[in-house]
């Protein structure tokens, strides 16, 4: 904006001008702020150059979010000026920073949204073990990347390490030689073991996104009609498919749920 020729604005054509109200123009005026310089023959305040560049002043101190009562000071006073100017200055760098790294967490999560895994594909081979699919996920993406199920685990999967998917991958480990260990054992669904090992087994979906006891009872169902998680399974233990079926159907019981009406809620 060229503010050589502004000289004799009236309020009006100030405000439209530097992009305000009238209304600003005149509060301005009245707490001493910004007051016109000249004034017409008749008494109409009439803005110079000068106060219109004060006025960009005022903006630029606005848009850094510093209140009306303090800017007055920092225009008069070029010392507490500086000062301050620093101050926002400093603030703006570590906000910058934090929305870089809101951004950078954004772009994780969008990513992980897409492929459900921040992995490499032999990353994933090494933590998950040879058997595992790298195409798996994206797989899975195809029949739930639409549900609130998969974006409360592409929101938790955007944060987790190779450190953090060896932990679970650990984890999910022992838990299958558990329940190996208890099917050869002859432990019985209803059990106070076996529901040990279904909550167990709940708590490991769990880590991907909240899952209910009714929701696990169609897990377990999904298990036993999925001919991939049945051959899954049963090559850890021949039968292992419809026993933790079983389980899973007992422990819900045990929780109050009806396994026979159980829904995905």
């Amino acid at each position: 904006m060229n503010l050589d020729d502004a000289a004799g604005l009236t309020v009006g054509a100030a405000a439209s001008r530097v992009g305000v109200t009238i209304r600003a123009l005149h509060h301005w005026d009245a707490i001493g702020l910004v007051r016109p310089s000249d004034r017409t023959d008749a008494g109409y305040r009439l803005y110079t150059a000068a106060d219109l560049a004060r006025i960009q002043r005022v903006l630029t101190y606005r848009e850094l979010g510093v209140p009306l009562d303090d800017i007055k000071s920092l225009l008069d006073d070029p010392a507490i000026a500086t000062a301050s100017l620093q101050e926002q200055r400093d603030s703006l760098r570590a906000r910058a920073a934090r929305l870089h790294q809101m951004a950078d967490a954004m772009d994780r999560v969008i990513e992980a949204r897409k492929s459900g895994i921040l992995l490499a594909a032999d990353e994933q081979v090494e933590i998950f073990g040879r058997h595992w699919q790298p195409t798996w996920a994206a797989q899975a993406h195809d029949r739930w990347g639409d549900t609130d199920q998969w974006a409360q685990y592409a929101e938790r999967a955007a944060g987790r390490t190779a450190e953090h998917w060896q932990q679970i991958a650990d984890g999910v480990e022992a838990l299958n030689a558990d329940l190996a260990a208890a099917h050869r054992a002859g432990v019985l669904p209803g059990s106070d073991r076996a529901n040990a090992l279904a909550e167990r087994h709940r708590a490991s979906i769990d880590i991907y996104f909240d899952c209910t006891h009714s929701m696990h009872v169609c897990i377990g169902r999904k298990y036993s009609a999925d001919p991939e998680f049945a051959a899954f399974y049963d090559a850890i233990e021949p039968g292992l498919t419809t026993w933790l079926r079983d389980i899973i159907d007992a422990n819900a019981r045990a929780n109050g749920i009806a396994p026979e009406s159980a829904t995905w809620v």
